[in-house]
């Protein structure tokens, strides 16, 4: 039987686990607007110090932040979006006009049959015309669902204007509540916004640098559907192990094969002196080498945020699994440091 005090102790967890619960119900539609106005405050936050260092205001200086995102993301949508709509039509327009039978034909062995390239056609012009109706379903799904993009959006800002404002102060009541030691806590957030750094910034914004640096390159040698190649080389980019080069090799051995010489010759130099080596030299001075996880735990949480949490486990993934991997290791340093006292004890008591 509970005695008074224990019922009134138990009524007080389920009320407090009751409105923790309700309270992630509420905020569970913007969920995702909230990270993502944290990773764009934490990205922006040196930005956000300097303007500070020059206004000396906070509030002036976290709007001045938001409103130059929000002004760049807004002509980079425009530009992007209808860019990227001429050319999906112009693909899908130059390939209804190409014989892509002869071509498969003259690609296979003799040995295949006709009607084998016949049903590769087929099969490649039925998944094209899916994927722009996909494309345009999701165009008229965006229009619909505007009203509640645009209560996202205004989240996501709202975030990222206080997150700036009062990051720091925020980071430090969560280190009042860290449970661990003082200098197991400092090791362990000081390793915490290592790897975020490496993740954030060292993975996702170099290569996203890496892919616009090639697009650069694909605009200046003439290569069609460059803004479609652009985004696919960024998208590449982010990836450990793969990078960029999956994308750029092939469009210049294509240069090479329609008899391009010049600009295939010239997208090879770019490349393998400046799409290849932004890798080597942007990311030691942006993030340290002995900070780098292993590639492995990179890609793993990549593929696997992906399908969780959709784009935003690009980033979500790697993040959770480095974060597992650290309180792992503070965990078993830890341990190993008590062991050596409790065996300096023993030792000190033989003797």
């Amino acid at each position: 039987m509970l005695d008074k005090d224990n019922f009134k102790e138990l009524l007080n967890y389920i009320l407090v686990i009751g409105l923790f619960i309700i309270a992630f119900i509420v905020i569970k539609p913007i969920i995702f607007a909230i990270i993502y106005g944290v990773l764009f405050a934490y990205v922006l936050y040196p930005v956000y110090k300097y303007t500070l260092s020059k206004i000396k205001n906070e509030n002036a200086s976290a709007f001045i932040i938001c409103m130059g995102l929000l002004f760049i993301l807004l002509i980079f949508t425009s530009i992007i979006l209808g860019s990227l709509l001429n050319q999906v039509l112009s693909l899908y327009s130059s390939l209804q006009k190409t014989n892509l039978t002869n071509i498969i034909q003259s690609s296979l062995p003799d040995f295949f049959s006709s009607e084998l390239s016949t049903n590769m056609v087929s099969s490649i012009n039925s998944s094209i015309s899916k994927l722009l109706a996909k494309f345009a379903s999701s165009i008229g799904d965006f229009v619909l669902d505007l009203p509640s993009f645009i209560l996202q959006i205004l989240v996501v800002f709202l975030i990222l204007f206080y997150s700036l404002k009062d990051g720091e102060k925020a980071f430090e009541y969560i280190k009042s509540l860290s449970p661990l030691k003082k200098e197991v806590q400092e090791k362990f957030f000081q390793h915490f916004k290592n790897i975020t750094k490496s993740v954030l910034v060292g993975q996702i914004v170099v290569g996203i640098f890496q892919g616009i640096i090639a697009g650069i390159g694909y605009f200046i040698f003439g290569v069609p559907n460059a803004l479609l190649l652009t985004l696919l080389t960024m998208i590449i980019g982010i990836i450990p192990i793969i990078g960029p080069w999956l994308v750029w090799i092939p469009i210049d051995i294509y240069l090479f094969a329609i008899g391009r010489t010049g600009a295939g010759l010239g997208l090879l130099i770019y490349g393998l002196f400046l799409i290849n080596w932004i890798d080597t030299i942007i990311r030691p001075l942006i993030v340290s080498r002995k900070t780098q996880i292993n590639p492995a735990v990179i890609l793993i949480g990549m593929i696997g945020g992906l399908f969780v949490f959709g784009i935003l486990g690009l980033i979500l993934g790697p993040l959770i699994l480095a974060y597992v991997l650290l309180v792992i290791e503070i965990y078993r340093k830890q341990k190993f440091d008590e062991n050596i006292i409790f065996k300096k004890i023993d030792d000190f008591k033989k003797h």
